[in-house]
Parts: C-alpha cells; sequence; structure tokens
C-alpha cells in the first residue's frame, strides 16, 4: 500500500509539473502573439502577425492550449482596438485547424500541403474577416491596406465590399505565409523530449498506446458514441443559453436604445421650443417668412438640427381639429419642408394622442412607422405667457439607425460568443474524452480481451484492468475499483471452481476404471486391456489429426473425451456370463451371439448412465464406442452392420485398437501373436474391416504403438 501511494504521489506531481510546462508554453504562445502585433503596428504594415503563437502552441500542445492563447490574444488587444475581440472567433478556428493540421509530420514535409493549409487558414483571417469588417464598420479605406482597396475600388472597379474583401485575402496570405513559416521553423528545433512536456492530454489513467486507442475506436458501439451524445448535449446546452442571453441582450440594448434616441428627440424638442417667441406664433401662420423674426428663428432651429445629426425631422405645429397647422417644418436631403400656413391631416400615429394634443398637454414618446418612415417623434408644447400652449416643437428620430445599431450589436455578440462557445466545446470535448470515454473503452477494451484457457491467462486479466490505473476522482473511479474488485474475485472463484472441477474429473474417470476393471477381471484373459486400448485410441487419433485427417473435428476436447470414454467400450460383458467370458476354447455360434449382445447391453449401460449424468459430454461418446466398436467398415460387422462413415469416428478408431490388442495380447484361448505378425493382420483389414485413415494412422504409429505395448508387458510379467 506505501508503495502505491508513492506511485500516486509521483504520478501526481508528474501531472502537475507537466500543467506548470504547457501554462508557460502558453504565456510564451500569447508573448509571440503580442510581440508580434506591436512589430507590425511600429512599422505600420498592412499585416497582424497576430496568430503564429497561437499556431505553434496548437501544434506542439493541441488545440485546447492553442485555443485559449487564441482567445487571450485578442482579449488583450481588445484594449487598444475594441474590435479585436470580435475577431477573436476566427483565432479560435486557425487554431483549430493548426492543431489538426500540423500534428503531423508528413504534412509539414509536404510543400502542397502546407500552402493549401496556408491557404485555408487566410480565407478564414482574409475572407471571414473581411466580411467581419464589412459588417461592423461597412466600407472604410482607413488603414495599412487602404491604397490597395482604392486600387481595386477606382482602377478594377470591383465594388466596395470586393475591393476590402480581396485587399484583405491579398495581405492576409502574406500574414498566414509568414506565420506558418515560423511556426514550422520553431516546431522543427523544439527537442523531442520537450514536446512530449508539452503536449497537452490530460491522462487520468495509464495513457493508451497508438495500437490500443485505434482497437478501442473499433469496439462494436451503439448509434452514437458517449463522446457525441456528450457534445450533442453541451452544443444542445450552449445554443440554449446563447439563444436566452441574446434574446435578454437585445431586449435591454433595444430598450436602452429607444431610452437613448427619446432623450436625445425631447431634448431637441425642448430645445427647439425654447427659441420660438410663443407670442409671434399666429403672426409666423399667417404671413410666413415676411413676418418679423421668422427667418433668425429658423435659422436657430436649422442650427439646432445640424448639431444632432441623428435628428431626421424637426417641425412646429400648431394643432386644431381640422389637422396639424405648419409654423416651421425645416426641408431636409430628401425633401422640402411644408410652408407656413398649410395644413397637414394627422398621421395615424398621433390619432390616439389628439385629445391630449388639442388640449396642449405634454404626451408620451411616439414611435410610428408611417409615410415618413420608422420615426421616434417627441412633442414639447410651447406656452405663453398665460400657460396656453400655442404649438408644438416636434423632433424625428430614425429609428433605422437603432435597428443598424441592433443589427451591429448582434453580430458582435455571435462573434464574441462563438469564440468562447469552441473553447467551452473544447474543455468539454477534452474533459468527455479523458474523463468518460477512454476510461470507460478502456475498460470495455481490457474486458474483451479477457481469456481464461489458464490460470496465468486469467490473472493475465486481472493485471491488465489493474494497469489501467483510472483516476478520475469521481462516481467512474467507484466503478473502476468495483470492476478490478470483482475481476480479482472471480478469478478466484474461478480457480477454487476449476479445482473442483478437476477433482470431479478425476474421480469420474477413477471411477470409469473402477468400472472397466470390474468388468475386466471378469474376463480373466483380457489383462490391461482397457488402458492398452485408450492408450493406442490417443495414439491413432494424434496421429489422424497431425496428417490432417478429420483436422476440424479432432481438438484437443474431443480426443479427451473419446480416451477417457475408451474404457468403457466393452462395459456390456458385465452381463454376458463368465461361463462364456472365460471359455478355453472356441465359442460355439449360439455362445458368440450371446458375446456379440455386449455391445448393446453396453449402450443401454452407457444410456442410463447419461440420464443421471447429462452434463458429461464424454459419455455420448463412450455410448457411440461401446455400441459399434464391433462395426466393420465393409458393413459385415455387427450388431447393426453399418458401413464405411456410418460408423461413428471413435468406433472406427476403437476397432482398430481392439483386434490389435487382442491379437498380442494372450487370451485364455489362444497365445500372443508376434508384434509383427498383428500389424500384418492390420494391414490385411485395411480398407475392408478398417477404415483406410485410421488403419494409415496406425500403420504410421508403430513405434509409439510398440512401446505402450512392451510396456504393458513387462508390467504383467512382472505380476506372474
Amino acid at each position: 500500500m506505501k508503495m502505491q501511494h508513492s506511485e500516486a504521489s509521483q504520478t501526481k506531481s508528474s501531472r502537475n509539473n507537466k500543467i506548470g510546462w504547457i501554462l508557460l508554453f502558453c504565456l510564451g504562445g500569447l508573448g509571440i502573439n503580442l510581440a508580434c502585433n506591436v512589430i507590425v503596428n511600429t512599422l505600420k504594415l498592412p499585416l497582424f502577425l497576430d496568430t503564429m503563437g497561437t499556431m505553434i502552441v496548437a501544434c506542439l500542445g493541441g488545440a485546447l492550449p492553442g485555443i485559449l492563447v487564441a482567445l487571450f490574444t485578442n482579449l488583450i488587444l481588445g484594449f487598444g482596438y475594441e474590435d479585436s475581440i470580435y475577431f477573436g472567433v476566427l483565432n479560435v478556428i486557425i487554431a483549430v485547424i493548426a492543431s489538426a493540421w500540423l500534428q503531423s509530420g508528413k504534412r509539414r514535409r509536404n510543400l502542397w500541403s502546407m500552402i493549401l493549409f496556408t491557404l485555408a487558414i487566410s480565407c478564414v483571417g482574409g475572407g471571414i474577416g473581411a466580411l467581419q469588417t464589412w459588417v461592423f464598420d461597412g466600407y472604410s479605406t482607413e488603414g495599412a491596406n487602404g491604397s490597395l482597396i482604392l486600387f481595386f475600388y477606382e482602377e478594377c472597379h470591383l465594388g466596395e465590399f470586393w475591393s476590402q474583401f480581396w485587399a484583405a485575402m491579398i495581405y492576409d496570405v502574406i500574414d498566414k505565409a509568414i506565420s506558418v513559416a515560423g511556426t514550422l521553423t520553431v516546431v522543427h528545433y523544439v527537442p523531442g523530449k520537450v514536446r512530449g512536456k508539452l503536449r497537452f492530454s490530460g491522462w487520468v489513467q495509464n495513457p493508451l498506446s497508438v495500437d490500443a486507442l485505434k482497437k478501442i475506436k473499433s469496439l462494436k458501439r451503439q448509434t452514437h458514441s458517449l463522446g457525441t451524445k456528450i457534445i450533442l448535449a453541451l452544443m444542445l446546452a450552449f445554443f440554449t443559453i446563447a439563444v436566452v442571453v441574446a434574446s435578454i441582450s437585445l431586449m435591454l440594448f433595444r430598450n436602452f436604445s429607444a431610452d437613448q434616441h427619446a432623450m436625445l428627440s425631447s431634448g431637441v424638442a425642448k430645445l427647439a421650443a425654447s427659441v420660438i417667441d410663443p407670442d409671434k406664433v399666429d403672426e409666423f401662420l399667417e404671413k410666413g417668412e415676411a413676418a418679423e423674426g421668422y427667418l433668425e428663428t429658423e435659422d436657430l432651429l436649422k442650427r439646432v438640427r445640424e448639431s444632432y445629426p441623428e435628428v431626421k425631422y424637426l417641425y412646429v405645429y400648431k394643432i386644431e381639429a381640422d389637422g396639424c397647422h405648419v409654423v416651421f417644418d425645416l426641408d431636409t436631403e430628401e425633401s422640402m419642408g411644408d410652408q407656413p400656413g398649410d395644413v397637414i391631416d394627422f398621421e395615424p400615429s398621433l390619432k390616439p394622442h389628439l385629445d391630449s394634443l388639442l388640449k396642449g398637454e405634454k404626451i408620451d414618446t411616439i414611435i410610428s412607422d408611417d409615410s415618413y418612415g420608422w420615426l421616434l417623434t417627441e412633442f414639447e408644447p410651447v406656452y405663453d405667457g398665460n400657460g396656453k400652449c400655442v404649438c408644438y416643437a416636434a423632433s424625428d428620430v430614425s429609428m433605422s439607425d437603432v435597428q443598424h445599431y441592433e443589427y451591429d450589436f448582434m453580430m458582435k455578440l455571435a462573434s464574441l460568443f462563438l469564440g468562447f462557445f469552441a473553447f467551452l466545446l473544447a474543455i468539454g470535448l477534452w474533459l468527455s474524452t479523458y474523463h468518460l470515454v477512454y476510461p470507460i473503452n478502456s475498460m470495455a477494451y481490457a474486458a474483451s480481451r479477457f481469456a481464461y484457457d489458464s490460470e496465468e491467462a486469467r490473472w493475465k486479466n486481472v493485471e491488465r484492468i489493474q494497469s489501467l490505473e483510472i483516476h478520475t476522482k469521481d462516481e467512474l473511479e467507484n466503478l473502476y475499483d468495483a470492476f478490478v474488485k470483482t475481476t480479482m474475485d472471480s478469478e478466484k472463484y474461478f480457480s477454487e471452481m476449476q479445482r473442483k472441477t478437476e477433482v470431479v474429473s478425476m474421480l469420474q474417470d477413477g471411477l470409469i476404471m473402477v468400472l472397466a476393471d470390474m468388468v475386466e477381471n471378469r474376463d480373466q484373459s483380457t489383462g490391461n486391456h482397457v488402458r492398452k486400448t485408450a492408450a493406442y485410441v490417443k495414439i491413432i487419433l494424434e496421429k489422424m489429426r497431425e496428417k490432417g485427417y478429420q483436422k476440424e473435428k479432432l481438438t484437443d476436447q474431443f480426443i479427451s473425451d473419446v480416451v477417457k470414454s475408451a474404457p468403457l467400450h466393452d462395459v456390456g460383458k458385465i452381463q454376458v456370463s463368465d461361463t462364456i467370458l472365460n471359455k478355453p476354447g472356441k465359442l460355439t455360434a449360439e455362445e458368440f451371439e450371446i458375446m456379440k449382445t455386449h455391445t448393446l447391453a453396453g449402450k443401454k449401460i452407457i444410456e442410463q448412465t447419461i440420464e443421471t449424468m447429462p452434463e458429461a459430454d464424454y459419455l455420448r461418446e463412450a455410448l457411440n464406442i461401446a455400441a459399434y466398436h464391433h462395426e466393420k467398415w465393409n458393413g459385415k460387422g455387427y450388431p447393426y452392420g453399418l458401413a464405411g462413415e456410418e460408423i461413428p469416428l471413435y468406433a472406427r478408431v476403437m476397432a482398430v485398437a481392439d483386434v490389435f490388442d487382442a491379437l498380442i495380447s494372450r487370451r485364455c484361448y489362444k497365445e500372443p501373436f508376434a508384434f509383427e505378425k498383428a500389424v500384418g493382420i492390420i494391414k490385411e483389414g485395411n480398407g475392408s474391416h478398417f477404415d483406410p485413415k485410421v488403419a494409415d494412422a496406425f500403420l504410421s504409429s508403430l513405434d509409439e504403438i510398440r512401446a505402450v505395448a512392451e510396456k504393458f508387458e513387462n508390467q504383467e510379467e512382472e505380476k506372474r
């Protein structure tokens, strides 16, 4: 336990040290971006060079550190140039592309690939950047690239937008080419050991090899992976938050803008009202410009309007029941004002306020979209010395400007949000990958490689799980610890069960041999017949597999089952009388018929045994061996007269082993045949009595057969 604690502490210290390296690396990338920006501003170059540090960090450290550097670069630059913060999303996209593109060594060595990469990030920085600039500021020739914009506009007649677009693209290609060259130079000279410290991975377990990651990705899964579901959930959450925040922000901005315009319009209306002499209003209506002081008053009103460019219309009306009587109506660039004394019908937006206007009362702000456009209007009453309202000074502010401000505000908000959205999404992807997907898939992959064919293999299963060392410090680590414990407990239980199974198997084998010995002891002439035939059967089957005969069928388990069941081939003799079984001479025809019944008797005995031990698969082989081991290849055997492959394979093998052992063994009715003579008889029966392939396997294994025969012959001589 102390050792594990020490290793855990070392691992934690190593991770903290690596995080320190990465933070310093990010600060270095940020410093490169800011330094390059200071240089180009000092030299007044039409470039930015504020992405080189971002690309270096993204290439060596990964997408997440690159995005972090990109965002903080634009946040800091925003203190000097406010709109810089809104272009952060472009640098974030460049960081993601650089991380994916520059991590491959082959890509870095491919000139055409690097040209394509430069063009790709130039389309982001120049193309999308030009579109943002157009949305925020419109057409502008200010800045270092102004002369090129004018060239495209005046000489090439491309139009305002396309002039800005192509000027931005050309300079951005140069900008990004320099940045890419600088990035590749730095990457090339960074030592391999340092690269390992700079790579931001975030493993909470022992890192997986490249091969293991490929195999994990190939694991069977459902329609969507856990990582995909998490990313979709994050995107949905971010989108929902964005819509809510944007809606609230737009509403607040719209209300604020309306309030600001209302204050402006009200102030202008009050200022205009202050220059009107209420005692001369009727004279102004009657005589117009001929009235004394009319032109001077009109000039003052013009000065008021000119002081506030946001004001579109400035006029003075006397409200009567028959309409609006014009006192002053200043001309605009778009239209001529109405003449003094003219009567104008009430606009629909004025009708709800008509009673108040006729009474000379102050009315609320009017926002209308009538014949004069979308306007915010303020009416300021002009009172005479008796406190009577003699007319109204009105100021109209165009709300289309507010709409433009709203559009500009939403575009900037969207740009700002997208940059942070990409950063938060990258964090979510990183967390889900290293804290959920990899640990879960690692456990699944380790479990899929479990093997149970030996105790060593089973303990390797445990070691494989333990070697993951997953430390997420949450519920997943609890699951991993439970998985490790369950695996260890299962191995212990499995080993105990296997031990007990082996004991039961040995007990079964022993009982079989006891039963076979009981039968054999009744036959005074068979000796170690059941043991010898079992040994011969094993030799023949292994040789057949070696020669490729019945290779798919002759598995280790099949051979083991046949060898186990071989001693029961004559179990049916227990029902044959001792008189016939131990008769010293040749059996009569009637006696031989009785002797032949041992095959069917053996089949019946084993069938009854199978009913009580259905899980003992080897008994099914024993049944076939007992029933059919006296069948012949040519169909002249007994008890059924089966021929060829109608006879089960194990019975055909036992036929050779049984006959051969009977030939070389001493019986109460004969002396043993010589080994060579017995082999000759087997050869003679090849293709008639015996399966040719079985006989071939037997004849190809004579050295092993002789060794078994001599071993048991020596044992029998020692007993005598």
